[in-house]
């Protein structure tokens, strides 16, 4: 019995070092704000001064709450990509779990939205969809969704580059095939199909429910905040799968391929609705990839 739990244990944590006080190796120097499960610090190499990163630190109470934890590190750990933030090191030091991941001085979009006032330039959306897209290519095909696509979710580094990051509530399979059937993510930017899962568990969805998600995020990105914002959660996720497609609010603001863009990730039938190869291929994203995506 000892020995089996042993093994199960080695399994779950096959991607993060138990032997090593990551306090040895990094030292905290500033506070970058309150993750999800705790505190996110930017922390420094004690090996290389000029090697800087973010450390979400996660206190563990009961050893079942790591399964919850550790899908994010194996997901970094085996699909490293561009478009993804980097995974420093993961650390299991006495009661906390420490998630070592590649600093991105620009910070998360929804807060450049919050600064700007206003909503990003078509380019600008253009630039970030691109970046985006080629990384969710390579989860899509490696079996992996994402499950929780919003502005907060998408860091800039420095160069303009676009990092994907919080994959706490993601899946991992086997197959790219494979469905899922658990509803879970943050209501406004949730697919339709996700959100009929709460009440019927033979519901399922699939990587496209990511795409429904981008679309969400592209209006997100053209007018600071998804739509239905104004209104409670609970009450979005009865109309979310009731009402017709979302479309951006000044329809002369924006191009024509833009709009059919963001038709192509919100038809409300998944089936119908765009993969990440075929959007990659739309006019609106067609091209080489820019990674200036200032505003």
């Amino acid at each position: 019995m000892f020995k089996n739990k042993k093994k199960i244990r080695d399994k779950l944590l096959k991607n993060i070092d138990t032997e090593t006080n990551p306090e040895l190796l990094w030292e905290a120097v500033d506070n970058l704000g309150e993750g999800s499960f705790g505190m996110v610090q930017k922390v420094q190499s004690k090996k290389d001064s000029k090697l800087f990163a973010a450390a979400k630190v996660i206190p563990v109470k009961y050893e079942e709450e790591l399964e919850d934890f550790v899908i994010e590190v194996d997901i970094l750990k085996e699909f490293p990509h561009e478009a993804i933030v980097g995974l420093a090191g993961a650390y299991l030091w006495k009661n906390d779990l420490w998630i070592v991941l590649e600093l991105c001085e620009g910070g998360a979009v929804d807060d450049v939205l919050i600064e700007l006032e206003e909503g990003l330039s078509e380019p600008a959306i253009k630039g970030i969809n691109q970046q985006l897209l080629k990384g969710m290519e390579y989860l899509h095909n490696n079996g992996v969704i994402h499950r929780d696509l919003k502005a907060g979710n998408i860091l800039l580094k420095k160069d303009g580059s676009v990092k994907l990051t919080d994959f706490g509530v993601s899946s991992m399979s086997k197959s790219a095939k494979e469905r899922r059937s658990t509803f879970i993510g943050t209501p406004y930017w949730m697919a339709p199909e996700v959100v009929l899962c709460e009440n019927d568990k033979e519901k399922t969805y699939d990587n496209k429910s990511d795409i429904w998600s981008l679309g969400i995020t592209v209006i997100e990105l053209a007018e600071t905040s998804p739509p239905y914002s104004d209104m409670h959660p609970m009450r979005v996720l009865f109309k979310i799968p009731k009402a017709d497609s979302p479309t951006l609010t000044d329809q002369g603001k924006w191009s024509q391929n833009l709009h059919d863009f963001l038709a192509c990730c919100l038809f409300k039938d998944p089936e119908k609705r765009f993969s990440a190869v075929q959007l990659l291929k739309h006019k609106f994203c067609a091209g080489a990839v820019d990674k200036k995506t200032n505003p």
